[in-house]
């Protein structure tokens, strides 16, 4: 499976029988499954369908979904004779001709001008047989707008897989200057209370458990071996592909959660410095997996 984004457009047009129509989707990111649909007047009835084919190459995002129709539809065009009505035209106008003494036929096509004797009616389309030429067209839309989507999920992974890499290495070079700054601050201590204490000696035992307190407090290798837990997972939900969106977003939060944990515990210039640079790839990778289905 790749990674999809949930960015993405699809449009197909097909045409039968004089009339034209013509599916256009539009996809962005959204937390929930959001599909907006705009049919023509008495398409209705194909609502669910359509709603049920768009949920099988969704799992989330605002989907605005249009079907618009064009073309002929004189086939659907039905003109009705109001008899009754017109009788009452013919018997009234033979009843003026009688009263008046007119002597003058009643001809069709002035009985037919009369308001409402002629009624033109617009059938309803055969909607099952029109369902059946638009689904193949809204599977191809679909299939157009998950070619993109694919298109674009495949760029976000890449740009994830390498600042997931120079995470990484942030986190190697963290692991390799901890021995370094705890025998800094093993000096440091020493130091200050040779200057505290003056001419009086330094008891070895003490001056080493006050050096194992420190390290103690500064020990970060729960944190790293997190990180780089959350760092093979990360890799293993890329390569995993569908619907790992959420998955990624929640690894974002777990990997500041534990990187702030770290430079809590490390009041280092240095690795302030490091954590920043990490922090600042976190929040580039969080924007992008916004974009991930």
């Amino acid at each position: 499976m790749t990674v999809k984004s949930m960015t993405g457009f699809g449009r197909e047009e097909i045409s039968k029988e004089g009339r034209s129509w013509t599916f256009e989707l539009k996809c962005v990111n959204n937390r929930y499954f959001d599909l907006k649909m705009k049919l023509p007047r008495g398409y209705a009835a194909l609502e669910e369908k359509i709603r049920k084919k768009a949920a099988h190459s969704f799992l989330r995002g605002r989907i605005d979904l249009q079907l618009t129709v064009s073309g002929d539809f004189s086939d659907l065009q039905e003109v009705r004779v109001n008899l009754p009505l017109a009788k009452g035209y013919k018997n009234a106008l033979l009843k003026i001709a009688e009263e008046f003494a007119i002597d003058d036929a009643i001809s069709l096509s002035a009985l037919a001008s009369y308001p409402d004797v002629l009624v033109r009616e617009q059938k309803d389309e055969d909607l099952e047989k029109v369902w059946s030429v638009l689904e193949p067209a809204l599977c191809s839309a679909l299939e157009n707008c998950a070619t993109m989507r694919e298109c674009e999920g495949q760029a976000l992974a890449s740009d994830l897989a390498g600042r997931l890499i120079l995470f990484t290495e942030t986190i190697d070079k963290i692991e390799k200057d901890i021995p370094v700054l705890l025998k800094q601050r093993e000096s440091t201590l020493q130091e200050r209370l040779e200057k505290l204490l003056g001419n009086i000696q330094l008891d070895p035992a003490r001056l080493a458990q006050e050096v194992a307190i420190m390290a103690d407090k500064s020990d970060v290798t729960e944190e790293i071996v997190r990180l780089r837990s959350h760092i093979v997972q990360f890799h293993q939900f890329l390569s995993d592909g569908h619907g790992v969106g959420r998955k990624l977003d929640f690894l974002i939060q777990e990997f500041l959660r534990e990187v702030n944990t770290l430079a809590s515990k490390i009041t280092d210039a240095t690795v302030a410095h490091l954590a920043v640079d990490l922090k600042s790839e976190l929040e580039k990778m969080r924007e992008q997996v916004q974009n991930i289905e």
